[in-house]
């Protein structure tokens, strides 16, 4: 059956509003996952980016330019940052003398680790209300929805 053309669902004439409640917990999630690196010294940026360089360890300045879809000069100045917090270590590319590789320092690593235990219980929170299954059921479709539009499951784009 075609679903009416006024936005209405055709079972009971109310609006789905699917993809709203994904914006607004979306949001919601953000501000609370902010919250929580907060009190780790990071912000949400931060945390992405160690990450990623912890999954990639030497990954180059560019590539996590691209990754994040940022300006390069952009994450000079995070990396800038999280080096003189000791937690991100430049060093030259042995192939590309004109890149540099990032590492995680020792500190990074235990940071890294502090951030998947507030991550993990983030995830918890904000998936209580369902039931392994539907947690699992839930997790399978956003990521049907994040390869149909292209998303990059492991960051967010312009952090």
């Amino acid at each position: 059956m075609a679903t009416p053309d006024d936005g209405t669902a055709p079972d009971n004439g109310t609006p789905q509003r699917t993809a709203f409640l994904l914006s607004q917990l979306g949001s919601l999630s953000s501000d609370r996952f902010a919250e929580r690196t907060r009190k780790l010294g990071l912000t949400p940026g931060d945390a992405g980016t160690l990450r990623l360089i912890g999954r990639t360890p030497g990954l180059s300045q560019r590539a996590l330019a691209t990754r994040l879809g940022s300006l390069p000069s952009r994450v000079v100045q995070l990396i800038d940052s999280l080096e003189g917090r000791g937690l991100v270590e430049r060093a030259r590319s042995s192939t590309d003398r004109r890149n540099y590789e990032l590492h995680l320092t020792a500190e990074g690593r235990s940071k890294l680790r502090e951030l998947r235990t507030v991550s993990e219980a983030h995830e918890q929170e904000m998936l209580a209300a369902l039931s392994p299954d539907q947690s699992a059921e839930l997790a399978r479709l956003l990521s049907l929805l994040a390869q149909a539009n292209h998303a990059d499951p492991d960051v967010h784009r312009e952090t």
